[in-house]
């Protein structure tokens, strides 16, 4: 593993009193939570789902660059959830789809197959979560 140091990318957010921040001020918005049901704002899987989506969509789009030289567009669609195990652990459960216009089946199996490689949350690790990544059914969703 490369030293985390030399990583050129850092963000940092902070979450408190139902409300949520990254520290350049980019997102900013209230918490909802299942322990507080009164609350109104973004869901844990709310977030979940859009990180997921926003870090697999730039190893898509990076993919899909090695694989074509066509104007293409790269959607990322990505569902969470959260649950508890019998142990009271979390675990998520994730499934997100990669569509892209102007790519073939078989090109789009392969860019799927490349940013499930290059994004740090791959498909074949299950410890505390299941993800599933694959190519979007009937085009764009």
């Amino acid at each position: 593993m490369p030293d985390p140091n030399s990583w050129p990318h850092e963000a940092t957010a902070t979450a408190e009193g139902g409300h949520v921040r990254t520290d350049d001020g980019g997102l900013s918005t209230a918490l909802a939570s299942p322990l507080a049901p009164h609350c109104t704002g973004l869901t844990p899987e709310q977030l979940l789902a859009a990180a997921f989506a926003s870090c697999l969509h730039h190893a898509a789009v990076e993919a899909a660059g090695q694989i074509t030289d066509e104007a293409h567009t790269v959607q990322v669609r990505a569902a969470a959830r959260l649950g508890r195990d019998d142990d009271g652990r979390y675990r998520a459960d994730v499934h997100a789809s990669i569509s892209s216009a102007g790519l073939s089946r078989q090109q789009l199996a392969e860019l799927v197959e490349h940013a499930d490689r290059l994004w740090p949350f791959s498909s074949g690790d299950s410890t505390r979560h299941r993800l599933t990544v694959a190519p979007a059914e009937n085009g764009r969703r």
